[in-house]
């Protein structure tokens, strides 16, 4: 029981570290600060909850018990957490938020202390790990101590899901699938370990016992809502910034040919490199020594080759843009050729600009790499295939005129 409560706080956890990557930039977003602190916060009420951290608790202090108001603040704690979080969301004029989080904080703080006076005057003398709850659900100020816990939270859980529910209706994409992801799992928590802990508490009032429902059933459904609302948290932060590296990964590998090709000509000083340094700084680097290296190779351009491969291209059924890249590549490769054995460039000067220098990021440069692993002019019906442009280049003959 204990290890599975572990590993949920340790997952649980995990969420906040990622979104503290920076901490100077995280300390001062309120809501990089408020989802870090709230996500934290529920991973401790999961090590709190667990029978071994109860034990060793009540051991340490000499209290019995003393695990309960210390496990139930926390989860009041979080609850707050929650709503402030919710708050910094949504968003608004500084001095109304500024006066929602303060609130919260105080209703919250005097559910906390509440919480510590009820025990406090309770006798409780019995450790219980699993069915404290239940066990207690007819002692005095045990009882109501039980009951406000469970009402603070549910409220925090209610709340949650009609702001949410609100708001989901006012935003699309990301947000809106986080929102849902976040609804899903206060919806757990009320039903599966509120609903669960209600009834078996209400049961031992009228004198039946339903401790399974508190024992068995509500921890599980905590855990998956817990689980599932962080992930609502998390993923409209962490998603983009994912799906950005992802992509710029994908870019710099699909750089790799035109990099290949054209870094002997790049004078572009090389940064020190670093295992942790992210897919958007490769890439930015290598982007800004390929357009370096293009323009050391750009007198080496022969512009009567670069006619003629697109003229073949045109006739094997290319497009205009597909005959274009075709033909620079063709290009570009002839003048790596001759950078590189150190010939003259070719008497025929221009001012031509590749497709790939009059667009704005990568896509100009990878549609320029793409085209330097195909054929110059693909194999169309009644057409014929050529070599790649990454082999040996020989300049292709005139086209026949009919």
């Amino acid at each position: 029981m204990s290890l599975v409560v572990y590993l949920a706080a340790l997952v649980f956890g995990m969420s906040s570290v990622l979104l503290f990557r920076h901490p100077r930039t995280a300390v001062r977003n309120p809501l990089t600060l408020s989802t870090c602190v709230a996500i934290v916060l529920g991973a401790l009420v999961f090590v709190c909850a667990a029978p071994a951290t109860l034990s060793a608790v009540n051991e340490l202090t000499g209290v019995p018990n003393f695990g309960a108001p210390l496990t139930y603040g926390m989860l009041s704690a979080y609850s707050c957490a929650v709503l402030v979080l919710l708050i910094n969301w949504r968003g608004g004029p500084r001095e109304r938020v500024r006066r929602m989080v303060l609130r919260s904080v105080a209703a919250y703080g005097a559910l906390v202390v509440a919480i510590v006076v009820l025990f406090t005057l309770a006798d409780a003398d019995t450790e219980r790990l699993r069915d404290l709850d239940t066990y207690y659900a007819n002692t005095p100020y045990m009882r109501e101590m039980i009951l406000l816990y469970l009402v603070g939270h549910s409220a925090a859980m209610l709340v949650m899901c009609a702001v949410c529910l609100k708001w989901g209706r006012e935003v699309t994409g990301l947000l809106r699938t986080g929102l849902r992801l976040i609804m899903l799992g206060a919806l757990l928590d009320v039903l599966g370990f509120q609903l669960a802990k209600y009834t078996a508490v209400v049961a031992r009032w009228s004198g039946h016992d339903l401790d399974f429902l508190s024992t068995t059933l509500a921890p599980p459904m905590a855990s998956l809502g817990a689980l599932l609302s962080s992930a609502g948290f998390v993923l409209p932060r962490l998603l983009p910034s994912v799906l950005a590296h992802w992509r710029g990964l994908g870019d710099y590998r699909r750089l790799a040919p035109l990099w290949s090709l054209v870094k002997s000509a790049s004078t572009a000083p090389r940064p020190p490199t670093a295992w942790w340094q992210s897919p958007q700084a490769r890439l930015q680097w290598r982007e800004v020594s390929i357009h370096d290296a293009l323009l050391a190779l750009a007198p080496y351009f022969d512009h009567r080759l670069r006619e003629r491969v697109r003229d073949t291209a045109l006739s094997a059924g290319r497009s205009p843009h597909e005959a274009r890249l075709a033909a620079e590549a063709a290009m570009l490769a002839d003048a790596a050729r001759r950078a590189a054995a150190r010939e003259e460039p070719p008497e025929t000067p221009g001012t031509y600009r590749l497709h790939a220098t009059e667009v704005s990021g990568t896509s100009g440069l990878v549609e320029l790499a793409q085209a330097l692993g195909r054929p110059p002019a693909a194999t169309a019906p009644g057409g014929t295939g050529s070599p790649s442009l990454t082999g040996p280049m020989t300049e292709p003959e005139e086209p026949h005129v009919a």
